[in-house]
């Protein structure tokens, strides 16, 4: 009897134990656990302790990918995941075999569906990228792809986003990893690439140079107007010096003139000094070659000879002459006697500024046929 009492209390004992081992789940925090009762869905255990009934409440795997590996797992993490692919061959809109790598970044916001909805949740994440990848690449050129990935980026998010969202998913982010054209296209690139820069840095050259003789131009325009306003300046400069100077000359001249005529008047200069002062200036004017000056009397001489000539010239008309009151003067006779006259009421040549001296006056003179 003891040694069947024994038995039961063991058995007993060891059922509880599996009671309480299948029956309290401890769930970590930002995990859930998807519970079934008797194969059909039951709760959603949360973080923290969690009683089930052995037998009849039963959690249900989800199938998770970690790195390449796909594992099964009773809990439900809720934290974003990351699953990145490998490259997937695909063909550009202008025929162009590349190969794309690419990440996803998703979370699970529906356990239930997560289970439910989908068979494997990773592989099906999966093969919809990919598919979707080559299916948005194809749309695009070459250049497109290399240049447009955030374009990229935004399209197979939104399409993502939109079919996984009936498997309680919500896709965050979608990043192309590397896109490798052929090494064709990437010599032909590199190529381009060397061109690219070549040409460039000859724009860049020719900008420098233009914006140089630019410069140039500008230096010398601005040159030549100062310089052309230096000799202005400095023309001004000269005809105001000129200007002064004749200014200062004439002063001179006319202050020497003031005092030549001042000394004159104080000194009572006589006839006989003024005769010397002007046969002084006479030589003065008289020096040089191919000059001759007349002096002032000698003028009086040619008046006499000019009236001595036209009364000895004979003349073929004398018997039907004019009476001499109505017959006019000849002209060598009027130059005669304006010679004559002027030689009698003309002042005598002096030195510039000295005071004029009293006419001589001329004795009278027979008269003659011409005279009326």
């Amino acid at each position: 009897m003891n040694v069947f009492a024994t038995i039961v209390l063991f058995l007993l004992a060891a059922l509880v134990v599996y009671f309480l081992v299948t029956g309290i789940r401890i769930v970590p925090q930002a995990k859930v656990m998807v519970v079934e009762r008797l194969g059909k869905f039951h709760k959603v255990a949360t973080s923290g302790l969690n009683l089930l009934i052995p037998f009849m409440d039963t959690p249900r795997p989800i199938e998770m990918r970690t790195g390449n590996r796909y594992m099964r797992s009773p809990m439900v993490d809720l934290r974003e995941q990351v699953m990145g692919f490998e490259t997937v061959q695909v063909i550009t809109h202008d025929n162009v075999n590349m190969e794309v790598g690419s990440v996803i970044y998703y979370q699970i916001v529906d356990p239930a569906k997560a289970l439910y909805q989908v068979e494997n949740l990773a592989l099906a994440i999966e093969q919809l990228t990919m598919t979707n990848l080559r299916n948005i690449m194809g749309g695009l050129t070459l250049d497109q792809t290399l240049t447009s990935r955030e374009t990229v980026n935004t399209k197979l998010r939104m399409v993502l986003d939109d079919a996984t969202e009936k498997w309680g998913v919500k896709v965050t982010r979608v990043e192309l990893r590397e896109i490798e054209p052929p090494q064709a296209i990437k010599s032909a690139m590199a190529k381009q690439m060397t061109a690219e820069r070549e040409r460039r840095a000859e724009v860049t050259k020719a900008e420098g140079d233009k914006a140089a003789a630019i410069l140039q131009a500008e230096g010398e325009k601005i040159s030549r107007i100062l310089r052309a306003e230096a000799e202005r300046d400095a023309e001004i400069a000269r005809a105001e010096g000129r200007k002064r100077a004749t200014m200062l000359e004439a002063e001179g001249k006319a202050e020497a003139t003031r005092l030549t005529f001042e000394a004159i008047n104080t000194g009572g200069a006589t006839p006989e000094v003024l005769a010397l002062r002007y046969m002084d200036a006479l030589q003065e004017l008289g020096k040089g070659d191919n000059k001759m000056f007349v002096p002032y009397e000698a003028t009086a001489t040619l008046g006499a000879v000019a009236t001595i000539k036209e009364l000895f010239t004979p003349r073929d008309d004398a018997p039907r002459r004019a009476p001499p009151a109505a017959r006019p003067p000849s002209g060598a006779s009027l130059s005669a006697q304006a010679l004559t006259r002027g030689n009698t009421l003309a002042e005598p040549a002096t030195l510039a500024g000295a005071p004029a001296v009293p006419p001589r006056r001329a004795a009278p003179r027979p008269p003659s046929d011409n005279d009326e």
